[in-house]
């Protein structure tokens, strides 16, 4: 009897297995007269296509507000929006405020006090001094 390999693709299950990115839609304000938007109006002619032409997922919506500070302001699944203002920043730096948007999950920022997370306990317990041998050696 001849060995047959297994012909057996993956299927997507439910999401299982894809990654979906979190950020759905950046909103990029600017003023056409303020200064404070000058690095903001060079961001839109140079960096913003590339950024628009590696990220297809994401919805590029660009409007301009008279008379306020730029603002980028990310959408996310969750229901959430972040807002980052960034006036005075040259490009290269709200390129980064942009990257730093698209690569956030939208949740609420949160303190870690312990450099590990997890649902279970210690199998160990909590260490103590008055807990081990009487005898030392």
């Amino acid at each position: 009897m001849p060995l047959k390999a297994l012909e057996a693709v993956s299927k997507g299950q439910n999401g299982v297995g894809a990654f979906i990115l979190q950020c759905k839609r950046i909103d990029v304000h600017y003023c056409d007269w303020a200064g404070s938007s000058k690095g903001m109006n060079t961001f839109i002619t140079t960096h913003l296509p590339t950024f628009a032409r590696l990220n297809p997922s994401i919805e590029l919506h660009i409007s301009p507000r008279p008379t306020r500070h730029p603002l980028l302001r990310g959408h996310y699944i969750n229901g959430r929006q972040k807002a980052v203002c960034v006036k005075n920043l040259a490009p290269g730096q709200i390129l980064e405020k942009a990257e730093l948007l698209k690569a956030g999950s939208g949740e609420k920022n949160q303190r870690i006090n312990k450099p590990v997370a997890s649902l279970n306990g210690s199998v160990r317990g909590v260490w103590s001094p008055f807990h081990g041998s009487r005898y030392r050696l």
